[in-house]
Order: C-alpha cells, then sequence, then structure tokens
C-alpha cells in the first residue's frame, strides 16, 4: 500500500461495535441533478514528471480511454448524508467502532486531554472517542454551520452504501482523473500547471508549516464548501484539495502497468481502495498529492476527518 500521506488506516485488530440492522431502501429519485456529463475520450493519465511519487504508481504515463458517465459536479456534503442516514437510518463505520481519526490541531482541549492512540508514522492523526460524520471533532462537536461542506469520516464501505442508496456508484480512477483534468492535457492540476495562477488561490491545501501551523492564506484551516473554489473546465468543483475522494479500484502500484487502457478498473482484489485528489492537509513539503495524477489509498473500513467521496453513475 503506498504511504499513509496525510491519511490514517483503522488497525486491523478494531473490532466494530454492534449495532441495530440497518433499513435496506433505495432513494426512489435517482435522478442526475448536480451531475456532470463528461463525453468521455483518450487522454494521457499518471505523470512523468519529477513532483510524482513513483512508488505511489504515478507513471509512467500512458493513454487511457473512458466511456462517457456522469459525475457530481460536488463532493457528497453534510447535508446530502444526512438525507441519507434520515432515510436508512444507516450508521456509518466510525460510529459503529466507536471512532475514528481527528487532525490534532482540531481535537477540543477537554478531548485531548483523554487522547491515548495516535499514529506512530503520521502522529497528527489521533484517534478520538465518538468522533464521527456528524460529530467531526468528537463530542461537543456537530455540522450545523457545515451543512454544505462535504461529508467527512466515510469509509470506502460507507461511500458505497450511499451509492447503492442513490442508485449511483463510485468513479473509477481513470473516470476520476479524466474529469478532474477538465480537458487539459498533462497539466498538474485541474486549472493548469501553475498552483496559484496570478496569486490566487485554487483549492484548500495547507498554508504554513505543517502539521503545525496553518496561516488560513487560502481562506480555510479544515473543510471548505464543496463550491469555494472556481470549477474545472467540465464544471467539477474542488476536485483538488479539500478532501480525498474515494474511488471504487483495489490499489495497486503497478497493476496498471499490464491493465486494459480502455475503462480500466483496477486489480480484482487488493488490501485497500484508492483516493484521489489530496486534501486540505497536502503541502509541498511533505504531501503534494493535490495534482491530478496523485494517488493514495486507504483500506476499505478507515475513516478521517479529510475523507469523503462524490459519486459517478453510467451515462
Amino acid at each position: 500500500m503506498s504511504s499513509p500521506c496525510c491519511g490514517a488506516s483503522r488497525p486491523v485488530s478494531s473490532k466494530k461495535r454492534k449495532t441495530r440492522k440497518q433499513k435496506n431502501r433505495r432513494r426512489s429519485d435517482t435522478s442526475l441533478k448536480n451531475m456532470i456529463r463528461i463525453s468521455g475520450g483518450t487522454f494521457l493519465m499518471g505523470t512523468d514528471g519529477d513532483e510524482g511519487f513513483p512508488e505511489d504508481g504515478e507513471g509512467p504515463m500512458r493513454e487511457v480511454t473512458v466511456d462517457p458517465f456522469y459525475l457530481d459536479a460536488c463532493a457528497v456534503t453534510n447535508a446530502d448524508f444526512a438525507k441519507f442516514v434520515r432515510a436508512t437510518a444507516y450508521k456509518t463505520e466510525a460510529e459503529r467502532f466507536g471512532w475514528s481519526f481527528v487532525f490534532h490541531l482540531f481535537v477540543p482541549p477537554n478531548t485531548a486531554a483523554h487522547i491515548s492512540q495516535t499514529v506512530v508514522d503520521t502522529p497528527w492523526w489521533w484517534a478520538v472517542d465518538g468522533a464521527c460524520w456528524h460529530r467531526p471533532e468528537g463530542p461537543g462537536t456537530n455540522v450545523n454551520n457545515r451543512w454544505h461542506h462535504p461529508a467527512i469520516h466515510i469509509s470506502w464501505n460507507d461511500a458505497v452504501a450511499y451509492c447503492n442508496w442513490t442508485g449511483k456508484r463510485l468513479p473509477t480512477e481513470a473516470e476520476w482523473e479524466f474529469a478532474a483534468r477538465g480537458g487539459l492535457n498533462s497539466m498538474r492540476y485541474p486549472w493548469g500547471d501553475d498552483l496559484e495562477p496570478n496569486g490566487k488561490h485554487m483549492c484548500n491545501i495547507w498554508q504554513g508549516a505543517f502539521p503545525e501551523q496553518n496561516t488560513r492564506a487560502d481562506g480555510h484551516i479544515g473543510t471548505a464548501p464543496v463550491t469555494s473554489y472556481p470549477p474545472n473546465n467540465y464544471g467539477i468543483y474542488n476536485i483538488s484539495g479539500n478532501v480525498w475522494e474515494w474511488c471504487s479500484d483495489w490499489f495497486s502500484p503497478t497493476f496498471h502497468l499490464k491493465s486494459a487502457s480502455v475503462n480500466p478498473t483496477g486489480p480484482h482484489i487488493g488490501q485497500a481502495k484508492s483516493m484521489r485528489g489530496g486534501s486540505y492537509l497536502c503541502h509541498d513539503s511533505y504531501c503534494n498529492r493535490y495534482r491530478v495524477a496523485a494517488r493514495s489509498a486507504n483500506t476499505p473500513d478507515s475513516s478521517t476527518g479529510n475523507l469523503g467521496f462524490r459519486c459517478a453513475q453510467d451515462a
């Protein structure tokens, strides 16, 4: 599996708490509202640039073709996820495990005093009891002023459950990257090669000295509303930065070397699922994976305060 980057994985020894059976309902409205039709085509996927992480399987750059599909213009928001929960009584894996990973600077002081578990390789991630999508920093916190922010603490399994309810699915990595590029050829970001064209912030990433000091120069210290920055040429918002987004593929740093070049879907099995886009914690000094070719992975049951998703649909 790739470096945990600015994410953290749930320990294999973790056990879910028992919960009552969830309603197996499917949403009656499966409209394409707020989705963008992507025409598909052939593009150059990956990168051969020096800024890439070869160990993640970003390269070599290769021609890939995808069929037309639909993609959410924005990441799934707290408001969206709340509708799903109300309709199905769904409990996320963070709720069933009883905890999730929260970035250390966001943990309330009264909660921080009782933290006993951190991640060795990424000590800025603290395991907070009670942290979940509607209590993003743990007990005493809520999303009342963040309904238009992306839902976080969402595992891959949670994202799939939401997609099943809507009659949609998660995008493949190839679809995600094709949409993120917005028709631009071999550029680093959805808007071009310059991270801050004319000094303008185009995405929500870390500003300052990671992981202790964030200047908020881009206007945000945690998640940002899902339409905070201009969309790319396809009308896709905030696909770089803000939150990592789950894809349907099992992660492999080498499978693409021998996989099909038309509608690739990744390996049939694996240990971790692919994530794309980077998050508000990414910084050039540690993790510049907010580039469109960058990728990372996490186990399907893991959840963190910078991990969300958006849905796709066949065209």
